[in-house]
């Protein structure tokens, strides 16, 4: 079969690797964000998807804006079976839409998390099991009928970065499976009064306060790397994990210093903090901060 494959970061490129290794797979066009400045000399970085196509010899497409009257007409001269939309965007246009059926891959159960970051999201509210929902695309934005659903669970400890590559390679399976099965899949409209939404991750959503420990916690997780947590003062934490989700606490009060870590206290719950990075200056372990800050116990850590 000939698909058109969409997509723009790693989690896409998995999938696209494994489309491409499939040998009843064609992908016969890629599409992906253009090339963007990356790090301080802002050197133009080509897509993870983007790479991977041209190892492969397939011809690629970055239009700025997918909606662009000749970019549809570019699009719909390609003959294919299936679109195959992955961590792409951009949102398609009915015309694109109805070239072929447009399998979309979206790393939550769905209608939970429609949106930008469902993996982030899914930390953030603590969840125990996340998923990818296999769903054919229509004009809204992650409301397509569910084609298929495969679930995993969310271990407590859990960082984004690991959750990512798990579903990396859930979602690949699913492709496939989707692909191979589809005539006979039974689609399943979402039930729209249990939708949730997510939006776009900005440096805005770093800044903390000693309120409750499991839900900065969780904000750590879903936030590192990017873009982590900070106190009010700029100092970034950069390991913690919880020490306590009951007891009460004077917000920021260091109930505990020990040989690799401190005890900070929140209003609801404690954080034991093990590293630490100061505003402008380079990462170390959170006792080496206290002693040049003159911490000690009962002292606020901020």
């Amino acid at each position: 079969m000939k698909i058109i494959f969409m997509g723009t970061p790693t989690y896409a490129q998995k999938i696209l690797q494994d489309l491409i290794k499939a040998s009843d797979m064609e992908v016969v066009a890629v599409y992906t964000q253009p090339d963007k400045p990356v790090g301080r000399k802002k050197i133009m970085t080509p897509p993870p998807v983007k790479l991977t196509a041209i190892e492969a010899g397939i011809d690629v497409f970055q239009p700025a804006r997918l909606r662009e009257v000749l970019v549809v007409d570019e699009l719909l001269k390609i003959e294919c079976d299936f679109i195959v939309v992955a961590a792409y965007g951009q949102i398609l246009p009915k015309a694109i839409l109805d070239h072929a059926p447009c399998i979309n891959l979206h790393a939550s159960i769905l209608p939970k998390y429609r949106g930008a970051s469902p993996i982030q999201e899914a930390l953030l509210h603590g969840d125990k099991e996340t998923g990818v929902t296999a769903m054919k695309m229509d004009i809204g934005l992650d409301t397509g009928d569910i084609l298929k659903i495969s679930k995993i669970d969310i271990d407590d400890d859990e960082m984004a970065d690991s959750l990512f590559e798990k579903l990396t390679y859930v979602a690949s399976d699913l492709t496939l499976d989707v692909l191979r099965e589809y005539e006979t899949l039974t689609a399943l409209k979402q039930d729209d009064a249990l939708a949730t939404h997510c939006s776009k991750i900005t440096k805005n959503d770093a800044q903390i306060e000693f309120k409750d420990a499991m839900a900065i916690y969780n904000r750590y997780r879903a936030f590192t790397p990017w873009p982590g947590v900070h106190l009010e003062s700029g100092l970034k934490l950069k390991e913690i994990k919880i020490h306590s989700a009951c007891r009460t606490f004077e917000a920021g009060k260091i109930v505990e210093i020990n040989k690799d870590h401190i005890v900070v206290g929140c209003t609801l719950g404690s954080l034991k903090i093990m590293r630490v990075q100061p505003e402008s200056k380079n990462e170390m372990d959170v006792l080496s901060y206290c002693n040049g800050k003159r911490l000690k116990v009962d002292d606020i850590l901020s």
